[in-house]
Formats: structure tokens, C-alpha cells, sequence
């Protein structure tokens, strides 16, 4: 059976779709390719609510977030506390945030109009079945705190899977995997037994987006760039954003049939 995300309910759709006007902070942000609001299980099934910080190139393509390279990195992290498909993946920012602009997010957290927008969404992801909330990053960290709907769950803050420390990374996801283990109830196909993180992530932590993630209609190969982290020189997403037009731009590789993959 071909397995593929069909889109948000129409009452999430319709959440969606009052994201707040970012043009009074666009200058901070790839503005003009939109926003990108989620991943995973919208349907109340969500044992684990991941917050990360924003969209990244590969995420505009995909339609959903966390898929390029900090995705597959947290697709392992979940694969790790056996988790398969009992997780809602959102972002502190429906837009992608300049990394030089990272200080000038603070602010704009607390902008009334994307706070309220952004702690409704959180709350109408809240569920029954919901049992902890991971907070990516900083950015992540400081949405959650500013959300008081999340009442008494466990939130583990954890750095982005695109941090530039990895020991650190590593150290934190390791703690953070046993931690969770030990209330989180896993998937009927899930192992939460797999192995640990060791003193830095390796290619076996990274695990392939699921289909049932991605919309209908994308290549294969999407969600895995294992071909892209082998090749020389190596990549670590299939779609980032060209210095020539960095504003504007998408380059999207494949992988070479038959070669690469």
C-alpha cells in the first residue's frame, strides 16, 4: 500500500492558512518562499511533540519540515526512543530564519500577533496520548517557555540537530534518548533498544524521512541523503540555497541512477 501524507484536516488547514503577516520582519527571513508549518501526525495520535526552529530549503520543497539533513538526524533520534510514526514535528518560526539573524529572534517570538498564533497552534496539537515535548535549539526553547498551554509535560531541551558542537549534540541527544525511554511508549514496530549515540552522531544515527511523512509525488530518494553524505565533495541536503541568488534561489541535485544511490 503506497503510504503518503495527505495534508492538515481543514481545522488545522484552516490555522494554518492565519499564519501572521512576517513582512514587518521579512528583512530577517527567506520571505518570499512562504511558510512551512509541520510534519508527522496531526490526528491526535502524537506521543511526542517536537519543536524545532524554522523551515530550511529542503523543507520548501517537501512541504513539511525537518527533512533535509537536521530531519534525518532527528528521524534517528525518534527511531532511537522507538518511535516510528507517533510524532508531530513544528517550528518556532513558519518561516525560515536567516542564521545571521538568529539574535533577532527573541523579539519576534514575542510579537503579540505570532505569539498567540503560534501558542494556538501548540495547544491545538495537545492530545491525550501526548506524553513529553522536545524543544530543538534555542529558538525552539524559548517558544515552549513562552507557551503556557503546555500544563505539566515533560519538555527535554536539546540542542538543533544542526549544531555546530558536535560532542555537545551528541552528549545531550545521548541523555536526552535515555531519558525518554523511560516513559515514552513506543511504537508496535518501533525499538527503543537500538544503540545509543556514541562521542559524535555517525551515519547509522540518521534514519530516512518515512513516506507517510512526505506528499504524494516526490522522488524516491527524497528524504534520504546518505547518497549526498558518501559523495565527494560531500552534501549534507539535496536542495540548498545558491550564493549567486540566496534570497531567491533553489538548487535541487539528484542522485545519479545507478551511481550514487
Amino acid at each position: 500500500m503506497i503510504e503518503f501524507d495527505q495534508g492538515p484536516s481543514p481545522d488545522f488547514a484552516e490555522h494554518f492558512a492565519q499564519v501572521p503577516d512576517y513582512a514587518p520582519f521579512k528583512e530577517h527571513f527567506w520571505y518570499d518562499w512562504g511558510p512551512i508549518f509541520y510534519r508527522g501526525r496531526l490526528d491526535g495520535t502524537a506521543r511526542v511533540l517536537c519543536i524545532a526552529s524554522d523551515p530550511g530549503p529542503t523543507e520548501r520543497v517537501a512541504l513539511r519540515t525537518l527533512v533535509g539533513d537536521a530531519g534525518q538526524r532527528t528521524q534517528g533520534f525518534l527511531s532511537k526512543i522507538g518511535l516510528t510514526r507517533s510524532y508531530l514535528c513544528l517550528n518556532a518560526f513558519a518561516y525560515a530564519l536567516m542564521p545571521s539573524h538568529a539574535s533577532k529572534g527573541a523579539k519576534i517570538l514575542r510579537d503579540p500577533k505570532q505569539l498567540a498564533w503560534r501558542n494556538a497552534l501548540f495547544t491545538k496539537s495537545l492530545n491525550p496520548n501526548l506524553q513529553a515535548i522536545i524543544a530543538f535549539g534555542e529558538q525552539a526553547q524559548d517558544a515552549v517557555e513562552l507557551w503556557d498551554g503546555k500544563g505539566t509535560l515533560p519538555v527535554i531541551a536539546i540542542p538543533h540537530p544542526s549544531s555546530r558542537n558536535p560532542k555537545k549534540l551528541a552528549n545531550e541527544w545521548r541523555n536526552a534518548v535515555t531519558q525518554l525511554r523511560a516513559f515514552v511508549t513506543p511504537d508496535l514496530d518501533g525499538n527503543s533498544a537500538l544503540p545509543n549515540y556514541g562521542s559524535e552522531l555517525e551515519e547509522s544515527d540518521y534514519a530516512p524521512i518515512p513516506k507517510r511523512d512526505l506528499p504524494f509525488g516526490l522522488p524516491d530518494w527524497f528524504g534520504d541523503d546518505a547518497w549526498g553524505r558518501r559523495a565527494t565533495p560531500a552534501h549534507a541536503n539535496c536542495v540548498n540555497r545558491p550564493k549567486s541568488n540566496s534570497k531567491n534561489g533553489l538548487s535541487w541535485v539528484a542522485p545519479r541512477s545507478g551511481i550514487d544511490v
